[in-house]
């Protein structure tokens, strides 16, 4: 009799967890294309239609998913469309830089319930968690929600960071490393931490250049050269979460100190801070240009924005120093293009904005430096989504978290 009952106590635990699973499932394919019949759910879950329908009604009853029409007839009945309800899911997306960093609301449609708020701060400010603190209430008072209907916060930051600890490695006082657990404990909320590149991959391979493609490079072109890989139609890693340290592959042995301690690293001659010194020397010189006429005297106020807005009017020197810095960045990327072989770079960031004066003497250089049979095949493309690839990239990652997490499933 106690077997009997042990054995009938399992199966009803195996029921649950199947259809947990399966809810999972569908609320998960429901968030990367809706809306979607249930036939469309069935026949992805490999599920029979009445238990896809059954739990469809459940998840409408839970008010987690919503009927929003009826879609193509295909002969019969026109199939019923469901999608996730609009206030069912909400996170909180947030992406570091060196200065600032960037916050949003978002719900599970991937649509965004506040505008972009930006503030001042970075991975080594002793006020993060204030800061993060006086942003969320921004949103929060800008979206009329209340903070328990915010499901979990998702954060990109630049760094080695091993997102399944949450612990960002670059961070100079190692008592602060672990931010996940600091969040964690200040907002006590589900926190996931990753690094903005990879964030600004995935962003790029959910909704921008890198859609339908396996195998592609994104690179953030700024202060640093952050790199996010997709491999085989996965954003790769690397063993300990630092795979893509683009910033710090070593060029020239007797170079330039690096901020990392090294001599030498491609951050150090192919940077937009790089980029700003040649510039600067440049007009120290006297050189004639557009640039030297408006910064001659305001030195520390020039910006890439400048140059590439002076290299654009037909300024030589802008677009000579456009050349140099990315021929530099040339020399990394053909190391990039012939260890992975990828069929796509796409290039973001700062730099990026330069458009035809960074392509053309990236070509020209990757022609020179890399393999023929290599190189010819790889696309370089500028990225349409600008900055809103990583706070997107942020969001894809944050959902898909909270949709694999059963404590959050109420």
């Amino acid at each position: 009799m106690v077997l009997h009952r042990k054995k009938e106590t399992d199966n009803m635990a195996i029921r649950e967890l199947k259809r947990y699973r399966l809810r999972m499932q569908i609320i998960t394919h429901l968030y990367k294309q809706s809306p979607q019949s249930a036939l469309s759910l069935s026949k992805q879950s490999h599920v029979s239609l009445p238990t896809v329908r059954s739990v469809l009604d459940q998840l409408i009853s839970e008010k987690k998913v919503c009927i929003t029409g009826t879609g193509e007839s295909q002969g019969g009945r026109r199939p019923v469309l469901y999608s996730h309800a609009e206030n069912a899911y909400h996170i909180v997306a947030i992406e570091f830089g060196h200065y600032k960093a960037r916050a949003i609301l978002i719900n599970s449609l991937n649509q965004r319930i506040t505008a972009i708020h930006e503030y001042s701060t970075n991975i080594n400010d002793p006020l993060l968690e204030e800061h993060m603190e006086t942003a969320i209430n921004h949103l929060l008072e800008e979206s009329g929600l209340e903070r328990e209907q915010i499901r979990a916060i998702g954060v990109s930051m630049p760094g080695l960071i091993h997102s399944e600890n949450g612990i960002n490695q670059t961070i100079k006082n190692p008592a602060n490393r672990n931010i996940r657990k600091r969040l964690t404990h200040h907002f006590h909320k589900p926190v996931y931490i990753e690094n903005d590149a990879r964030m600004q991959a995935l962003g790029e391979f959910i909704f921008g250049k890198a859609k339908n493609t396996r195998n592609t490079l994104v690179l953030n072109w700024s202060w640093g050269l952050g790199l996010g890989i997709i491999l085989n139609g996965q954003v790769y890693q690397g063993d300990k979460g630092c795979a893509g340290e683009f910033s710090h592959i070593r060029i020239l042995p007797e170079g330039e100190l690096c901020e990392c301690g090294k001599k030498g690293c491609l951050q150090t001659i192919a940077s937009t801070q790089k980029l700003l010194d040649m510039a600067a020397s440049a007009i120290k010189k006297g050189t004639v240009s557009q640039l030297t006429n408006r910064f001659s005297s305001a030195l520390s106020k020039i910006t890439v924005d400048d140059i590439i807005d002076c290299a654009q009017n037909g300024d030589e020197l802008a677009i000579s120093l456009l050349n140099k810095i990315s021929t530099k960045l040339a020399w990394g990327l053909s190391i990039l293009i012939q260890l992975y072989n990828p069929e796509l770079i796409v290039l973001n960031g700062a730099l990026a904005k330069a458009g035809k004066y960074i392509l053309m003497p990236i070509q020209q250089a990757l022609n020179q430096y890399c393999l023929e049979n290599i190189s010819h095949h790889v696309k370089i493309e500028i990225s349409e989504m600008g900055e809103q690839s990583g706070l997107k990239g942020t969001s894809v990652m944050t959902f898909q978290k909270i949709f694999r997490d059963k404590s959050l499933d109420n």
